[in-house]
């Protein structure tokens, strides 16, 4: 007999989400592993590069805590974070207040539907090509899903998401494509949740926030930005991330995330501080990936593939005109390993994901075989 848990059967909220897509992998990988020189993984855009020797300090000099942190975040912290976007991004007229440490974005963009207390009465809307967790988030609170780029036509939805510039794609929507949905956002009383973990990674133009003045007129009101340390300091074991922007909502979100104990550990507060405090690892980041682009890119045009949209963040969205599952076959062929671009939406059953997250000896590696 299944055991339930009032009333529902155990196991029903697994049942409700997608396969996890990387356990989809598992024979391509072990193809890819199986050459001879080693697999190239360009699949998760997991960081490789060492953690900056002022953020390790910070945190082993905080690493004597013993008490609870704090789910508002330390002052220095939030002011940390306004600081480092009005510098890094020109984001102006931030309070401290309005910003939130998360235990990882993922962990909030998974949780943000339920955390704002929708349901199956409400519509959540992704882009056509979005990050997985959008949809396992709607899908967790039981709300309506809706994948539609720019202003949605037809029922008003609840929240509505960005990604500038988007994974899986790198497409970066320009400030005229932001302020329309904001104005639309704003008119119809929609969230407007812009998730902004590439920002600081635009290659052949600057992306914008929608908190930035020339998107929103200086006016947070019904706006969300979700920002990561995981690309930007290589910060991704460390769970490090915050959310900004309205400061009605970040205060509704802090009163739930403090009954529910989602504390961000008080060493990795002081480490956010001293990566949000310090320019220079972060852009030594951002050159060692934009180094690996300009190697990687001409490499995969050369084999014959067609990269597009691809104009920021850490990703290359490339098809050979074929199934995405082919495609992948064919890369594991010569040990390399990408994303299937159907991970991302239908829209994406012709592409592949590559991830510029390799060391620069596997990047070569990359170059190498393809073109062989």
């Amino acid at each position: 007999m299944q055991s339930t848990v009032s009333g529902r059967s155990r196991g029903s909220v697994s049942a409700s989400l997608p396969e996890f897509p990387w356990d989809t992998l598992a024979d391509v990988t072990a193809k890819a592993r199986a050459h001879p020189d080693g697999i190239v993984d360009l699949s998760v855009g997991t960081p490789v590069d060492p953690v900056a020797p002022v953020i390790r300090d910070a945190l082993t000099a905080a690493a004597g805590a013993p008490g609870y942190p704090t789910t508002a975040g330390t002052p220095a912290l939030r002011a940390s974070a306004a600081a480092a976007l009005a510098r890094r991004y020109g984001i102006t007229g931030l309070a401290e207040s309005a910003v939130l440490p998360v235990i990882g974005t993922k962990e909030l963009i998974a949780w943000l539907p339920t955390l704002l207390g929708l349901g199956a009465d409400d519509l959540v809307v992704v882009p056509e090509l979005a990050y997985p967790t959008y949809e396992v988030g709607a899908r967790l609170a039981g709300t309506q899903l809706l994948r539609a780029d720019g202003v949605p036509s037809g029922a008003v939805p609840a929240l509505v998401y960005l990604n500038s510039p988007s994974n899986p794609t790198g497409r970066i929507l320009g400030e005229d494509e932001l302020r329309t949905v904001v104005d639309w956002a704003r008119g119809h009383g929609v969230l407007l949740v812009s998730d902004e973990c590439y920002l600081g990674l635009g290659w052949t133009e600057q992306p914008r926030s929608i908190l930035h003045p020339a998107v929103c007129g200086g006016d947070h009101t019904g706006l969300l930005a979700v920002h990561s340390l995981s690309k930007t300091s290589s910060l991704a074991g460390y769970r490090a991330g915050f959310v900004a922007g309205d400061p009605a909502v970040v205060a509704e979100l802090l009163a739930v995330r403090k009954h529910a104990g989602m504390m961000v550990p008080t060493p990795v507060q002081a480490a956010m501080v001293a990566a949000l405090d310090d320019d220079a690892h972060e852009r030594e980041q951002r050159d060692r990936y934009a180094q690996r682009r300009a190697v990687l890119l001409p490499a995969l045009q050369a084999a014959g593939f067609t990269v597009e949209l691809s104009d920021g963040g850490l990703y290359l969205w490339a098809t050979r005109g074929e199934p995405c599952r082919r495609t992948v076959g064919w890369l594991a062929d010569r040990g390399i390993l990408v994303a299937p671009g159907e991970f991302y939406g239908p829209a994406g059953a012709e592409h592949v994901r590559v991830a510029l997250t390799a060391t620069d000896e596997r990047i070569t590696a990359a170059v190498h075989r393809l073109s062989d």
